[in-house]
């Protein structure tokens, strides 16, 4: 059987000449070449959800790799794909540069000018590696399957839009469903989802930030567990402290979080940090949170715009939430969607601010009522997201169970859920 071989490389000609080698290998099969961190992700993820069998058993990612750093990189492929090899090609090939590749999960290292021999030697050691893991996950191992848990990220086109909401409810509809859901707030400087959820707490996501190697204990000791079943990763108390969450340690938290639950929901407020475009870049949906006025849609072609500049995300890969939405506002969707050059989702949510009052002025927002038309649009947007387990729910008024009278998943006349 031969070994496939998926070469991540930026530099077109260095992909020719890399390519070119490794189709010389014995018993290989060389794949397409990616040119990126996001589509390397992106086309693992692929492979992944049609079968473990699907991924290549070898991914070579040439040390200038971007916009990802290689190291991350790799650590982000060996936390999601536990049973892809990856060999790392650099110019230094010294010892401190072969330990921090080990350390972030590599399982081999060329060097540059690469060798027939050399290349063989390390593709031929990591293809018999990721044959024994597959074999022991074949044989019942329980890891977390393919390319792990889903990872939403709620952002808001400016202040004051319902990001936070939005992030709340979609992780409530989850974890009622049956799915383990994880809910982080990492609008790291203002961020609220403490106070939603009337939630006192001494650990955040602060507690995480300088770990390089966060075990399941370590990620339990940081976690709240809420009386609705979430696992809240909560914004430290301290505004100033959120500096401490750099981009690396976001990329770390949110893989291990992604390693341990079903469904991680990100809010990540409406001002972007590094954190929150490690968020971003990472998350499996980008979702942007706006409102059908002038002002709004703007910052949400603003930010759309800015993810691209910074190749954190491309427009069609975001997802416009479309909150507080009236019939005979002059904004529809369709006019937001072609403004921001984005999918928008099919699930509005209306603007019924009367229905949510109390129990945001309460802090008990996972109390809002079943009969809520807020609540029945966010959780139809989890619905329409993917982010809850459809096995769970009921046939009588699409409620979910857990939940009582939570019409959870209405359908549209047009037939779209």
């Amino acid at each position: 059987m031969s070994t496939r071989i998926l070469p991540a490389v930026g530099d077109a000609d260095a992909a020719r000449s890399l390519t070119t080698l490794i189709g010389q290998l014995p018993d290989t099969e060389p794949m397409a070449p990616v040119t990126d961190s996001t589509q390397l992700v992106d086309t693992l993820s692929r492979l992944a959800a049609e079968s473990l069998d699907e991924l290549p058993e070898v991914v070579v990612v040439h040390e200038r790799i971007g916009p990802v750093p290689a190291l991350e990189l790799i650590r982000e492929v060996a936390l999601r794909f536990p049973a892809v090899g990856v060999v790392l090609v650099t110019s230094d090939a010294s010892p401190g540069l072969f330990q921090a590749a080990m350390d972030h999960g590599a399982r081999g290292l060329a060097a540059l000018p690469l060798s027939y021999e050399e290349l063989a030697s390390r593709v031929q050691a990591v293809a018999q590696w990721s044959a024994g893991v597959r074999r022991h996950l074949g044989a019942g191992a329980d890891p977390v399957s393919g390319a792990g848990g889903t990872v939403v990220t709620v952002s808001g086109a400016k202040g004051g839009v319902g990001a936070t909401l939005t992030a709340v409810q979609l992780a409530l509809a989850a974890q009622t469903s049956g799915r383990a859901t994880a809910l982080v707030d990492m609008d790291l400087q203002t961020g609220d989802v403490a106070s939603y959820l009337d939630v006192q707490f001494r650990r955040s996501v602060v507690d995480l930030a300088a770990i390089n190697d966060i075990s399941p204990r370590v990620l339990a000791d940081a976690v709240f567990r809420h009386d609705s079943g979430l696992a809240l990763l909560l914004a430290p108390a301290e505004g100033e402290r959120g500096e401490e969450v750099t981009d690396r340690a976001a990329r770390h938290i949110v893989g291990a979080l992604r390693s341990r639950y079903e469904v991680v929901v990100v809010d990540c407020g409406a001002q972007l940090g590094g954190a929150g475009a490690a968020a971003v870049e990472m998350a499996d949906q980008a979702l942007l949170v706006t409102t059908p006025d002038v002002i709004a849609v703007r910052g949400a072609k603003r930010a759309v715009r800015m993810w691209d500049r910074l190749q954190i995300r491309k427009a069609e890969e975001t997802t416009v939430v479309v909150n507080r939405h009236t019939r005979s506002t002059e904004i529809q969707p369709p006019l937001i969607a072609r403004i921001t050059g984005t999918a928008v989702a099919a699930t509005t949510v209306p603007a019924h601010f009367k229905e949510l009052q109390g129990v945001v002025d309460a802090g008990r927002v996972h109390e809002l009522e079943a009969k809520s038309t807020v609540k029945q649009a966010m959780w139809a947007l989890a619905g329409e997201l993917g982010l809850v387990r459809t096995a769970q729910t009921g046939h009588k008024g699409g409620r979910l169970r857990g939940d009582r009278g939570a019409a959870g998943f209405r359908r549209r006349r047009d037939g779209t859920g």
